[in-house]
Formats: C-alpha cells, structure tokens, sequence
C-alpha cells in the first residue's frame, strides 16, 4: 500500500494548495507537520498560481491500494 503526506496551504488567493509527499515516515507526528509546514510558509520559496502560501489549511495521509488485473494480452 502506498502512502501520501499532503500538506493543504492557502494562498494569497484565498485558494488551497496542496504539497504531496510520497513515503512518508512512519512515526511522523503532528507536531513535525506543522513545525515543517511553518517552515515553508515563512521561508516563501513556493510561489503557485494562486499566489504564495499564506497559512495552514491541513495535513493527511492518504494510503492508496493498488491491484492489479492479470491479462492474457498477445
């Protein structure tokens, strides 16, 4: 099963932006999170189309699963 950290910002905009990363620790905490997401905001090196981040929406993790079909293909 894979696993997604997605880390939600709004912008300058009033709009969310979202960072994924892929593989998250598996012991990470909330309070790593938010520490890394304050980071981000107050460093200002992530600028998107609907402006730079400007505050903290959320955080999850998100587990996809994925199963495959086996296909006679020729």
């Amino acid at each position: 099963m894979a696993q997604v950290l997605e880390l939600q910002f709004e912008t300058t905009e009033g709009k969310t932006s979202t960072i994924s990363i892929d593989a998250p620790r598996q012991d990470v905490t909330a309070e790593e999170i938010q520490q890394a997401m304050e980071t981000i905001i107050t460093a200002n090196v992530f600028e998107v189309q609907a402006g730079a981040f400007v505050g903290m929406k959320g955080a999850r993790i998100v587990d996809r699963q994925v199963s495959p079909f086996e296909l006679d293909i020729v």
